[in-house]
């Protein structure tokens, strides 16, 4: 069935822009209004919120490859500037044309502090921590938040590097790898429940620490909506750089409700 189903992405894009809808459709909000990029500002104290994330990448290349990507994380908003989140779990189900596997990919942390304020200081600023454990695998990642705002006018910047180590297991990581990525991001608040905006994604992959690897950038629309408690917020990015190896759309859905 998910076969026969992922072998057409144009089902896929229908599929998520149902439950996009619905959610609009049900009331909510939340703060988020990049698919791809952070903001500064953190949760209120004491506030929960619980997010879900859906990320479709297509690969054409040599051979067809569609993979989704699926995050469930809950946020707890700790003091006026400090957020925790709790990945509950990152899974991925992979389908080619010779079949389709889904896997758990793991579990984990972030911590987000908030420094500046981006309407009343000169820029806002935060610092992102992450730390992922799966099966055979550890990865930490660790991102500079950089936001301005002007009026109804969201600028937003994350410079982000990651290391990743893998193995068979947890006591035999054999294999690591790092990438520096930069996200660039800008909404327009069309009016308090509405956003609509621009992302763009620059990944650079560091393959065993020892030379810069491939450079691939991406770029598309977003948009964000809120009613009540829930939230949602799709952007689809287009591979702008020529790696046909590399997925050429990829899409992220995030929605949520705030408790």
């Amino acid at each position: 069935m998910f076969h026969r189903l992922f072998r057409r992405p144009q089902i896929l894009a229908s599929a998520l822009a149902g439950v996009l809808l619905a959610t609009v459709g049900s009331a909510s909000a939340g703060q988020r209004k990049f698919a791809y990029s952070y903001e500064t500002l953190t949760a209120p104290v004491g506030s929960v919120e619980f997010e879900n994330w859906v990320t479709w990448k297509h690969t054409s290349g040599d051979g067809r490859v569609d993979q989704f990507d699926f995050r469930h994380e809950f946020e707890f908003g700790v003091t006026d500037r400090l957020q925790i989140g709790l990945y509950v779990a990152d899974w991925r189900l992979t389908d080619t044309s010779t079949g389709s596997r889904a896997t758990y990919r793991h579990s984990g942390v972030e911590v987000i502090y908030n420094l500046t304020n981006p309407t009343t200081d000169f820029i806002g600023s935060a610092l992102y921590g992450e730390l992922l454990i799966g099966e055979g695998v550890i990865e930490l990642e660790g991102k500079l938040l950089l936001q301005k705002n002007f009026g109804p006018v969201t600028l937003v910047y994350n410079a982000i590097i990651e290391a990743e180590w893998e193995g068979k297991t947890l006591k035999h990581l054999d294999e690591r790898s790092g990438e520096f990525a930069q996200t660039l991001g800008v909404s327009y608040q069309v009016n308090p429940n509405f956003n609509v905006g621009a992302e763009l994604l620059h990944e650079v992959a560091l393959p065993e620490w020892r030379a810069e690897g491939k450079s691939v950038v991406f770029a598309g629309p977003n948009a964000s909506f809120r009613a009540g408690r829930f939230f949602a917020t799709v952007a689809g990015l287009f591979r702008v750089t020529d790696h046909d190896e590399e997925p050429d759309v990829q899409t992220r859905l995030i929605f949520g409700v705030d408790f």
